[in-house]
């Protein structure tokens, strides 16, 4: 079953205004914030291509998306208040995925929590097109956790959690023509994109819906330095352990996680 990967358009919107689509794709933008209703990121979705047996989610796509080769360098993250983090350290993270349906190249993208959860096998997270949002992807470390984000639509926001269990390795359905986001500039021989591997880990009762992550992104909240309040085309983002400890314990103030699996 073919995932879905490409360069996705990602227009989210406050609840007060229709929310539509998104997904995987960020900018290395630092300190701009960008309205979600521009986002053009692309947001990660599931599909089955007749041709192909790999999975290809939907990723977002930056209309800033920089253009470099496949071998550009791989940075050290940088915590959100602009820091070198520490190697050793724990780090966390937030990908971004469409729940509803959305057809690329025939192929329908969607990828929920929901469909995570029903997934028996790590499942890769491909269709990343944005070299910003690559170069997240292969910073992770195995063992490493990530926030679920729903994506261009209604009601978009965190939802659940997931572990990385496999880090970055080439992502082949950039290669394949059929795929939801071939690119003809990725040689097999030379890849440009990368793929993680990832397990669901838990659904939260109630989701933090993006119009609380602005409230409380404003300057002195909690979140007024989070990367994906900041880069809202960013499709896969840096999550800081005080960020990651302040949502959770707002996730178990309003009931908790559903079907929470170990940590591997």
């Amino acid at each position: 079953m073919p995932k879905r990967k490409a360069a996705l358009l990602e227009t989210e919107s406050d609840v007060s205004s229709t929310l539509r689509r998104s997904t995987r794709r960020k900018s290395s933008a630092p300190n701009t914030v960008v309205n979600e209703n521009t986002d053009s990121n692309t947001t990660k979705s599931r599909s089955k291509s007749k041709t192909q047996a790999v999975k290809t989610k939907a990723k977002v796509t930056q209309k800033t998306q920089a253009k470099g080769a496949s071998t550009e360098p791989v940075e050290t993250p940088k915590t959100n208040d602009g820091g070198a983090s520490d190697s050793s350290d724990r780090w966390y993270w937030l990908l971004k995925a469409e729940p509803e349906s959305r057809f690329e190249n025939g192929i329908d993208v969607k990828f929920s929590i929901d469909d995570l959860a029903s997934r028996k096998d790590p499942e890769p997270w491909d269709g990343i097109r944005a070299y910003a949002a690559r170069n997240n992807l292969r910073s992770m470390k195995k063992g490493e956790l990530a926030f679920f984000y729903h994506s261009n639509c209604k009601e978009p926001g965190l939802v659940g959690t997931m572990e990385i269990v496999q880090e970055h390795s080439p992502d082949l359905s950039a290669h394949d023509p059929k795929a939801p986001y071939y690119d003809p500039s990725s040689k097999p021989e030379d890849p440009k994109w990368s793929v993680v591997h990832v397990k669901f880990r838990s659904k939260f009762a109630q989701p933090v819906g993006l119009k609380e992550l602005r409230e409380m992104g404003k300057p002195g909240k909690p979140l007024e330095n989070m990367q994906m309040l900041k880069q809202s085309r960013l499709s896969v983002s840096r999550v800081s352990p005080l960020e990651w400890k302040y949502l959770m314990d707002l996730v178990q103030a309003q009931g908790g996680e559903l079907n929470a699996t170990k940590a591997a």
